[in-house]
């Protein structure tokens, strides 16, 4: 029925999710007595004697065995006891033993020895039809045996056993009729009839006291149970890979640069790098002819600061750089003390740290001496007097300090001219010449015998606020706008020579630097590096976003890569060159997107409900579909571009089925039955499965192919193959979870092709690198820093070669170069890349 929801809907809904959570909770118990009946078994078997369960009078039939598996767990799997280490209760270890062709239950294995089961190493084969440790080819299920009459006496028959060994007998059959509620359908990728095993439940599940060792390990985020079921060719969680990848990281390419909220942030160095800042890492930029290509140039990378970058200072020498820090807090919540770190641009190594412990907030701005060679540096924190501190570089002493106690609001800029006059840029567009005036010492407040400046001269330069003034070698001045976005040159007496306007998507004039020659490097409020002059215009070098990213996705055949946020923009960009391949407004906020195997188009989801497809050459929307009004938190197409899965905040994942060139799809169906938003989702390699996470901490399996219908035997999955992983919970990765998280402490996930190494970002400004599969608690990461905000997504290129990861709000994007036994190679040896492990880079690993 149509039309608003009545008033008694919500309490109906919630009370309609209660019970279902309710009957979630009862299914997770009924297994778990199921369980423990079956262990009561086992127990029984192994301290009574065949004959005591058989009668005196009646032999064993051949093949039967009194250590044969319940016939509801795995078929010729017979249980043991080894205990694996898990972060579960006592439970039964299922390994394989060969039995004939028409029994279930095969001959005995001797106690303790077992055969390595027969299903595949980690991640078993995509069907998962045939059992764990089953004989027969796949699909095939032995077939169960009732008990003959005869193995069991009769209620008045003589019998050897004793009075007190009845109860066990009574407690034997009780436990073998559960038990036979555990048989299993025959195949999971058949889809025919219910399966029998239901699923344990969901995070509200309370009570966790029985699982099966070897079957399932179990973690807690928030007091909340997760059980996971591990793949069948898994003996012992002892054999899965311990300790840090082989493989390592280093810092490839930074994208962006941080003009958006500050100035004074870029110069150029003796050397004639291009020396600026983003998140936590200064960058080192030398403009055309590096490795990079045409207009991509080199980078080096300085990362000694462990938060957000806000000041640059560059020392009279032309070497060594000054660069402030803000304050911020660790991963445990303990505040982060400002800093200034001085450095040589050479060799990248930390020189002097300054102020640890002095400044509030952080560090303002910086400058350096000029007239005693830059023996001394002049810091404003950004406290609420603004404090004024001067140091001594060479013994990190404070020799005086000073509060402002306004700070200035209309004068963003100045500068010194060569006859010792001051020019200002005020914030109505005005630029100001004072000058010095003779000494006044009859006037009040015109500091006795000293002398003063004065307003000597004046020019309305620009509509709105001056964001910047440069002094060039040959005596002009720049000044940039930042409403007109104008960059003009003046020369004495504030005549105008030429000026030139800066492209308006680029936004306005934030700082100006003079390079080479007549060139100039201009940056912007819209966080890009422009290079050129004023008679040949000036073309972008250096770009990024503006605001909070989120979405990622990688090219499945290119080196390239696909990223959007809130501010409102798609990109995508080359790795190779480390340009901006194209940039549209997508006019709504973007959180996901994904490439179609085909590379040819790639599907974009938005906080509206909203997604579109778009021609990747082309850059037309194909496609613009709405799927409810809620944000949209995943788009995955399945492996062989038929399916396109859109995870919701409503709960839902929608699926479409999807043309050959992916540019058109229809409506294929629902996957419902989460009870949080959805965050994450993984297709199975033949196309047919998706595995999902959501806000609640929930595991769900899911039949496509089938019909959308959910797969309640969750353990028929555990060997499933899949194509991605990305679902932040699951047996193959639920060692990346650090101790007493929250659930929100990992934001994305990403498994190599080769898959060998995991990519997690966290909550806490690190990416780290593990070994795939990570299935043991604990696990030792590789760790590497230089984000300033949350790292919200991460991706490894199609062939593994890099790992791009994305900076929250500081709109940062990072390309890895991955090194070792799975990426490509040592780096190249090139002086204009960042070492792997340079002394400043300490805090990577």
């Amino acid at each position: 029925m149509d039309g608003a929801a009545g008033p008694g809907d919500g309490p109906a809904r919630e009370a309609l999710q209660s019970l279902s959570q309710r009957l979630r909770v009862q299914e997770q118990e009924m297994e778990l007595v199921k369980a423990a009946l079956a262990e009561a078994l086992r127990l029984l078997r192994l301290q009574v004697p065949p004959s005591s369960l058989q009668g005196s009078g009646t032999p064993a039939p051949p093949g039967d065995s009194s250590l044969a598996a319940p016939p509801g767990l795995p078929p010729t799997c017979t249980p043991s006891l080894v205990s694996r280490g898990t972060q579960t209760e006592t439970e039964v270890e299922l390994k394989s033993s060969p039995g004939p062709p028409g029994l279930s239950n095969g001959p005995p294995a001797p106690q303790g020895a077992s055969e390595e089961p027969s299903g595949t190493q980690s991640e078993g084969g995509g069907s998962s039809s045939s059992g764990a440790g089953s004989p027969g080819p796949p699909g095939i299920l032995r077939p169960l045996q009732p008990p003959q009459r005869a193995d069991t006496p009769r209620r008045n028959s003589s019998s050897s056993s004793s009075p007190s060994e009845r109860p066990r007998q009574k407690l034997s059959r009780k436990a073998i009729s559960s038990a036979n509620l555990l048989v299993r359908s025959g195949s999971t990728e058949s889809r025919g009839g219910k399966d029998p095993l239901s699923s344990p439940g969901g995070p509200g599940s309370r009570r966790s006291n029985y699982n099966l060792e070897g079957i399932s390990v179990k973690m807690f985020l928030r007091g909340r149970p997760i059980t996971m079921y591990i793949p069948s060719g898994i003996r012992s969680l002892e054999e899965l890979p311990s300790g840090p990848p082989p493989e390592t990281l280093s810092l490839d390419w930074v994208y962006g640069y941080r003009g958006r909220d500050s100035r004074s942030n870029l110069f150029v160095l003796r050397s004639g790098e291009v020396v600026y800042f983003i998140a936590c890492v200064v960058v080192l930029y030398r403009p055309g002819g590096g490795p990079g290509g045409p207009g991509g140039g080199g980078q080096r990378h300085y990362r000694g600061h462990t938060d957000c970058v806000r000041c640059l200072a560059v020392h009279p020498d032309g070497v060594r750089v000054a660069s402030g820090q803000t304050a911020g807090v660790d991963k445990d919540g303990k505040p982060l003390q400002p800093v200034v770190h001085i450095w040589d641009s050479e060799t990248l190594l930390k020189l002097q740290e300054i102020g640890l412990g002095a400044f509030e907030r952080g560090v303002g701005a910086l400058a350096f001496s000029a007239a005693d060679q830059g023996a001394f540096l002049c810091v404003v924190d950004d406290s609420n007097e603004h404090m004024l501190s001067v140091w001594d570089c060479s013994r990190g002493m404070k020799l005086a300090e000073i509060k402002k106690y306004k700070k200035p609001k209309f004068i963003p800029c100045f500068v010194f001219l060569p006859d010792g006059d001051i020019l200002t840029g005020d914030s109505e567009g005005n630029i100001l010449t004072w000058g010095r005036s003779p000494s006044d010492s009859k006037t009040p407040g015109r500091g006795g015998a000293k002398e003063t400046y004065g307003i000597v001269a004046q020019a309305h330069a620009h509509e709105g606020s001056i964001f910047a003034l440069c002094l060039r070698r040959d005596g002009t001045v720049l000044s940039g706008g930042g409403r007109d976005r104008r960059l003009v040159q003046w020369g004495p007496g504030l005549v105008a020579l030429q000026e030139a306007e800066i492209p308006e998507h680029f936004g306005a004039v934030r700082a100006i630097a003079e390079g080479l020659g007549s060139e100039l490097l201009v940056g912007t409020t819209k966080n890009a590096l422009l290079r050129g002059d004023l008679a040949q215009g000036f073309s972008p070098v250096i770009q990024g976003h503006t605001d909070e990213l989120w979405g990622l996705c990688t090219h499945p055949s290119q080196n390239r890569f696909l990223t959007c946020g809130h501010d409102r923009q798609l990109c995508l960009w080359d790795g190779e060159s480390h340009a901006l391949a194209w940039s549209i407004d997508l006019k709504e906020t973007g959180l996901c997107a994904d490439f179609h195997p085909s590379g040819a188009v790639v599907a974009v989801g938005l906080n509206t409900g909203r997604w579109l497809v778009l021609d990747t050459e082309t850059r037309e929307i194909v496609s613009d579909v709405i799927d409810g009004n809620e944000q949209l938190s995943v788009v995955r197409y399945s492996p062989d571009g038929l399916y396109l899965a859109i995870g919701s905040h409503d709960n839902v994942i929608y699926i479409y089925s999807v043309s050959s060139d992916g540019a058109k799809s229809s409506r294929f169906g629902r996957c419902m039955g989460h009870s949080s938003f959805i965050t994450h989702l993984d297709w199975s390699k033949d196309g047919n499965f998706i595995m999902s996470n959501s806000g609640d901490y929930e595991i769900l399996y899911w039949d496509v192919a089938g019909g959308c219908k959910q797969l309640k035997n969750r353990y028929e999955s555990r060997d499933r193959e899949w194509a991605t992983y990305t679902c932040v919970l699951g047996f193959h990765v639920y060692g990346v979870w650090p101790d007493g998280s929250d659930g929100t402490d990992i934001n994305s996930l990403c498994r190599s092709h080769n898959e060998r190494v995991v990519a997690v970002a966290d909550d806490f400004c690190k990416v780290h690198l593990f070994q795939y599969p990570c299935a043991r608690a604990k696990a030792p990461s590789r760790m590497y820093g230089g984000h300033g905000s949350h790292v919200t997504s991460v991706r490894f290129t199609h062939d593994d070669s890099h790992l791009v990861s994305l900076g929250g709000k500081d709109a940062s994007i990072f390309q890895w170069r991955v090194l070792g036994a799975g990426g490509a190679g040592p780096a190249p040896a090139t002086p204009s890349r960042t070492p792997s492990l340079s002394p400043a880079s300490s805090l990577d690993v």
